[in-house]
């Protein structure tokens, strides 16, 4: 028989596990949208897979941004929604899923003009393919510094302003979208360049590699506990018909612990994401919890 001490020892690791999934993203409830949910202010991206049916690496790789660009989509609609609702409680909360979208953000424009936009260039041996792109980016970048430096300042939740939060989003909301919609078109047309790769080519293989290293890179060097739930959190599975309800490709018990254990290390950001940890649209919890405070107050009234 095991001493106490042996017994206690080989518990840890379950009492740890056991307190992580009851702070996870699994263990919150959902309810299905009712109210304006986060498929706007800003428009979701349709992908040219979906559109087109087609299967080159430049239509795949575009594809993939797209749905990275949804999730940083539905993430700021989510925050330009709930902003103004916000009960003091969840100010703190708030605050820290907001700045997780801003690290997103941030982390991905950084990785495409250090990484990403040169392999593509060298690949096309172009160096113009992406002078559009680096315009569009710096149109936002002052707005998107300005929303990060506000949020991060904040003495206390409590001098946290929905109404200056929505004045900053507001200085670089049109561009940002739109920058995020062209960037898709213009890795897409890739495919009537005239030096793109040929189908079957070592050099369509390598491309194809290069696209798929880095679409996994990018997010989890961007922040494993803050960025990674929040990009995954804001991944609606179910649609174009479902089409992308297993991406992206990975063992799903990786996926399950990314989203339920590595997310309980803030998981009270958590509850403002578009989706649940199934990956389907919930409604947005300023909206739930403006309904429950309602509902009391009415019950101390009766």
């Amino acid at each position: 028989m095991a001493s106490p001490r042996v017994t206690l020892l080989l518990s840890i690791p379950f009492m740890i596990i056991g307190f992580l999934l009851s702070r996870s993203p699994l263990m919150m409830t959902s309810v299905s949208p009712s109210k304006p949910w986060a498929d706007g202010p800003m428009k979701l991206i349709t992908t040219p897979q979906f559109q087109t049916k087609k299967a080159d690496i430049f239509t795949l790789g575009a594809t993939h941004m797209a749905l990275l660009h949804n999730s940083i989509l539905r993430g700021y609609n989510s925050i330009y929604h709930q902003a103004p609702l916000l009960l003091d409680q969840d100010k703190a909360d708030f605050i820290g899923y907001a700045l997780a979208w801003y690290r997103f953000v941030k982390s991905h424009h950084d990785d495409e003009e250090a990484s990403l936009f040169t392999k593509v260039e060298d690949l096309l041996q172009d160096k113009t393919v992406f002078e559009k792109t680096h315009h569009e980016h710096e149109s936002f970048l002052a707005g998107l510094a300005e929303f990060g430096k506000y949020l991060s300042g904040l003495k206390s939740p409590a001098d946290f302003s929905a109404d200056e939060l929505l004045r900053i989003m507001g200085t670089f909301q049109e561009p940002f979208e739109q920058h995020f919609h062209s960037e898709i078109s213009t890795i897409a047309k890739f495919s009537e360049h005239p030096n793109a790769p040929k189908e079957g080519t070592p050099e369509n293989t390598a491309a194809a590699a290069t696209f798929k290293a880095w679409g996994k890179s990018t997010v989890t060097k961007a922040g494993m506990t803050d960025v990674v739930p929040f990009f995954l959190l804001n991944l609606d599975r179910t649609m174009e018909d479902g089409m992308w309800a297993n991406w992206p490709p990975m063992p799903a018990p990786i996926k399950w612990g990314l989203i339920n254990i590595v997310g309980a290390f803030h998981s009270g950001w958590w509850k403002f994401a578009s989706c649940d940890a199934y990956g389907q649209p919930q409604e947005l919890w300023a909206y739930r919890a403006a309904a429950i405070k309602a509902q009391k107050e009415e019950q101390a009234m009766a």
